[in-house]
């Protein structure tokens, strides 16, 4: 038997990470949690009531075991805090109180996950959190986006659908985003937009691209593919469906089958896309090589990763702090009330059922009007104050009509009209229901301030709670119908504005200022 007790070939002791060290670093890591727990809320309340974002609960397992892949990082680049994250950290965190202030949800719910990564990089340094870069970065596939995608690819599935059936020879008529076959009718609804493939191929093309290529390059390309994909995957879904029901003389994928088909269809698709991916793969066995453990002088004292973990805490606890006591001096304990508006037109009955789909206001105000020949007009007024995630001027679910509604959007654009002797920019939305075809005029009053853009109204929302001056909002919606003419509605709509719009806005300053 041979034997070696030589000294410089005996085994060298691991340095590992202390028991304290490991606490203060799951004490940093963990603070967003007990600071901004009411938005990690909305994010897991979102996943519960959407089927779209249900696959957020996976998201953080995922990261999870992608960090514990790498583990010998942890003892081959030890942590070692890099004290500039700090001020990225304070500034993710004011990005938060705007966002809060302007009750920007989506925002709010990025700036909360981007604190871990950031956290990660101020108590970890900048090597080891950048060995771990894209399982931080991961995370950010937890928020609930994507719903700012709806109306474009609505509109594009109803064009991709509505050229592929012409091109097969069908005739179609066309409404917006609805048509007629001569075997029957079709809508492109929210469920058919296919924003659920997108944000599924996304995630799944992210993490394929990260597990299987090591070149940049390689990455880029394949979640570029992971992106066009899936939206010309939803268009031929689509006008599969259609033919579908067509030839079958609407017997077949009008029903649940309907996505059954789909569902199928982009597994073929996302499975087609991924063996194709693979000829391309690159080793990435990352383990394969193991890293030298660092020595132990390379390790960061215990103070300093103590003085890193109480600054992050102190550094997260700041934002809810100051927004606290921004929403108690915004806070008005009035109740709003928008009494008699002056109309100079008379009241007359209501030529629809049609009522906006919006979060409920604290004040309303609904009646309509007609003079002489015109068209009759409604005027529709919702009142927002104090607000809250669940009741807010300017959300992505404040809709002129709901996806099971009886009345449907058939597109719309901006106006620029010259009312009460000035110039309003308004968004004109062509509605269909039972009751007919009417054209309805919708913006925004903040502060006595006409808007129609979402993000500028957020934007002046905030500004208003930095000022301390509340955080009350209306929208104003006007509303005709028209026959086979729509400047018959138009006329009505801009002669009730040009006679009435003095009193609606005064009508507004007089409830702010209650």
């Amino acid at each position: 038997m041979l034997m070696n007790d030589s000294p410089a070939l005996a085994r060298t002791p691991v340095p590992s990470l202390s028991g304290t060290v490991v606490l203060l670093l799951a004490i940093a890591l963990l603070a967003p949690f007990a600071f901004y727990f009411g938005t990690a809320r909305t994010i897991v309340d979102i996943w519960n009531s959407s089927e779209t974002f249900a696959h957020g609960y996976i998201i953080a397992p995922i990261s999870l075991w992608l960090i514990w892949r790498r583990r010998t990082n942890f003892t081959a680049l030890p942590p070692s805090p890099w004290w500039p994250a700090l001020a990225m950290l304070l500034a993710v965190g004011a990005g938060w109180t705007l966002a809060r202030m302007g009750e920007v949800q989506v925002v709010m719910q990025y700036a909360f996950v981007a604190m871990f990564p950031v956290i990660a990089l101020a108590v970890f340094g900048r090597k080891l959190a950048g060995s771990l870069a894209f399982p931080l970065l991961f995370l950010l596939f937890a928020v609930p986006f994507g719903e700012i995608f709806i109306g474009p690819l609505i509109d594009f599935t109803a064009n991709f659908t509505v050229w592929a059936v012409q091109a097969t020879g069908i005739p179609v008529l066309r409404n917006g985003t609805r048509f007629e076959l001569p075997t029957g009718s079709w809508s492109v609804v929210e469920a058919c937009s296919g924003v659920r493939y997108l944000i599924s191929s996304v995630t799944i093309g992210c993490l394929y691209a990260y597990l299987t290529y090591r070149s940049t390059a390689r990455r880029v390309l394949f979640i570029g593919m992971a992106i066009v994909v899936p939206v010309i995957a939803n268009g031929l879904r689509a006008y599969m469906i259609v033919m579908i029901g067509h030839t079958s003389n609407m017997a077949l994928a009008t029903g649940v089958d309907h996505l059954i088909y789909g569902w199928i269809f982009f597994g073929l698709v996302m499975f087609l896309m991924f063996w194709i991916g693979s000829f391309w793969r690159e080793d990435t066995d990352i383990e394969a090589a193991t890293l030298a453990p660092a020595p132990a002088s390379a390790y960061a004292p215990t103070a300093q990763i103590r003085n890193m973990a109480l600054a992050v805490v102190a550094a997260c606890a700041l934002w809810p702090l100051l927004a606290s006591v921004n929403d108690k001096a915004n806070f008005n304990p009035k109740p709003a009330t928008l009494g008699a508006i002056p109309v100079s037109w008379s009241a007359t009955p209501a030529f629809s059922s049609w009522v906006p789909s919006f979060a409920a206001p604290d004040a309303a105000f609904n009646g309509v009007y007609r003079q002489g020949q015109l068209q009759p007009v409604a005027l529709t007024i919702l009142y927002y104050r104090n607000q809250t995630a669940d009741k807010k001027l300017i959300s992505s679910m404040n809709r002129l009509a709901g996806e099971k509604d009886d009345y449907h959007e058939n597109g719309g654009a901006l106006r620029t009209e010259q009312l009460a002797g000035r110039a309003l920019v308004l968004r004109e939305t062509r509605m269909q229901g039972p009751s007919g075809n009417f054209l309805v005029w919708q913006w925004m009053s903040i502060a006595g301030q006409p808007l129609t853009n979402a993000y500028a109204g957020k934007l002046r929302q905030a500004g208003l709670k930095l000022a301390m001056r509340g955080d009350d909002g209306a929208a104003v919606m006007v509303s005709a119908p028209y026959g086979e003419h729509q400047d018959d509605a138009r006329s009505a709509l801009r002669a009730f504005l040009d006679a009435n719009l003095t009193a609606v806005e005064s009508s507004l300053e007089r409830t702010r200022s209650n």
